[in-house]
């Protein structure tokens, strides 16, 4: 029912026919900055399940200067945003679960004290703590170089601040609320990229939708990749837990990874001197490309969903990080049109995509926290419906080499 509630709420505000309040927090064009703001279901006399909307500006330290935008659902989730990283997501709470992860990076790092070239292209690291993070547009993946140019670690998506930030929330029940950033990869004689990014809930929902628009500016054809790294750690992540997804083929990325392939549905709890294991994954879809990815803990009563579409973003990374509490125990489950090789292996092996000029690519994907044994057993079944009788390929050579 609430799944119904939400889709028919999406077509009518997709088509025009929901009157919405707007509010325009950031703008570049018009020089407009709110800073501090706030808003609630009781100021605009909603009467359903009671919400807030508040950005903050954060001061002190590397996070100087960062803005957290945070929809707060009493019945639903609390869903933080980042509009001065990329419209990223730091965590989401809600119903005893959180979907994030601890990181050893504390701070919400303001990109201005970024240096992404550092660390031989490894700078991102310095400032990756995010549930979710958009890994792109412009190239994503392991740090490379090419045609002089070094690439580095997953792209400048989620390092931009949005050059525009307007909330909306539409004026009849069940009031789903809009959050829309636009973030610009322009470089002169280089890219032109702009990503419109959306992200929509509806209150006491345990769900929301990411709907994305990437267009090429420019005029001249231009590559993309993307890549979207979302990121689980406790109390949903513990030895034990769960990947599910339905699968054609999985392989390692590396040969580190080999020795984990006859164990990749499964996690360690945190383990000191565990390196990464990252797969490839090549996903089934059902009806209409859509399919999912979800972990979930050892009991199966948390866990996590996301629900993607397969013609926008037809590979499945699954990132296993089972390290220390302090290091960083975490796992990630990433969506995307690439693999995480250097843009020249995804170049070579032709999966990196490009936009004429004036075209866009859309991206809409749906996160679910998972709060009782019967989310989760829905999850299984959608999953074994779309996985039929289909055998899970399990390569052991990695398809590319760095």
């Amino acid at each position: 029912m609430k799944k119904a509630l939400l889709l028919s709420t999406l077509a009518l505000l997709i088509s025009g026919q929901v009157a919405a309040k707007t509010w325009v927090l950031t703008d570049t064009e018009s020089n407009t900055e709110q800073g501090n703001w706030h808003i609630s279901s009781h100021q605009l006399n909603m009467k359903s399940s009671p919400f807030s909307i508040e950005q903050t500006v954060l001061h002190g330290g590397k996070q100087e200067g960062s803005k957290l935008l945070v929809i707060k659902s009493q019945n639903g989730l609390t869903i933080t945003l980042i509009p001065t990283r990329g419209m990223d997501i730091l965590h989401v709470e809600g119903f005893g679960v959180r979907m994030g992860w601890d990181s050893p990076v504390k701070e919400v790092v303001n990109p201005a004290y970024m240096n992404l070239e550092s660390r031989n292209g490894l700078g991102w690291l310095e400032g990756f703590n995010e549930m979710m993070v958009r890994c792109g547009y412009e190239w994503t993946g392991h740090p490379g170089t090419a045609d002089g140019q070094l690439y580095t670690l997953h792209g400048k998506a989620g390092n931009t601040p949005a050059s525009k930030v307007e909330v909306s929330v539409s004026d009849s029940a069940p009031y789903t609320i809009t959050v829309r950033g636009l973030l610009k990869e322009s470089t002169f004689k280089k890219a032109d990229l702009q990503t419109q990014t959306e992200l929509q809930y509806v209150p006491g929902s345990s769900q929301f939708s990411i709907h994305d628009v990437l267009t090429n500016k420019g005029d001249y054809d231009h590559d993309y990749q993307i890549i979207y790294h979302s990121n689980f750690g406790q109390p949903i992540l513990e030895e034990g837990a769960q990947f599910l997804a339905p699968i054609a083929q999985i392989s390692p990325f590396n040969d580190y990874a080999k020795k984990g392939l006859s164990t990749w549905q499964t996690y360690a709890g945190p383990t000191k001197g565990f390196d990464e294991m990252v797969f490839n994954i090549a996903p089934l879809s059902g009806a209409n490309h859509q399919t999912l990815a979800a972990v979930v803990n050892k009991a199966g009563n948390k866990g996590a969903a996301i629900h993607f579409n397969t013609t926008q973003l037809p590979v499945l990374t699954l990132w296993k990080n089972t390290d220390t509490l302090k290091q960083g125990y975490v796992t990630g489950i990433e969506p995307g049109t690439s693999y995480a090789y250097p843009v020249t292996i995804e170049r070579e092996q032709k999966r990196v995509k490009q936009l004429a000029p004036g075209q866009s690519a859309h991206f809409d994907l749906t996160y679910q926290l998972l709060h009782s044994a019967s989310d989760v057993n829905q999850i299984k079944q959608d999953i074994a419906t779309i996985q039929g009788d289909q055998k899970v390929e399990e390569v052991s050579t990695p398809m590319a080499k760095e």
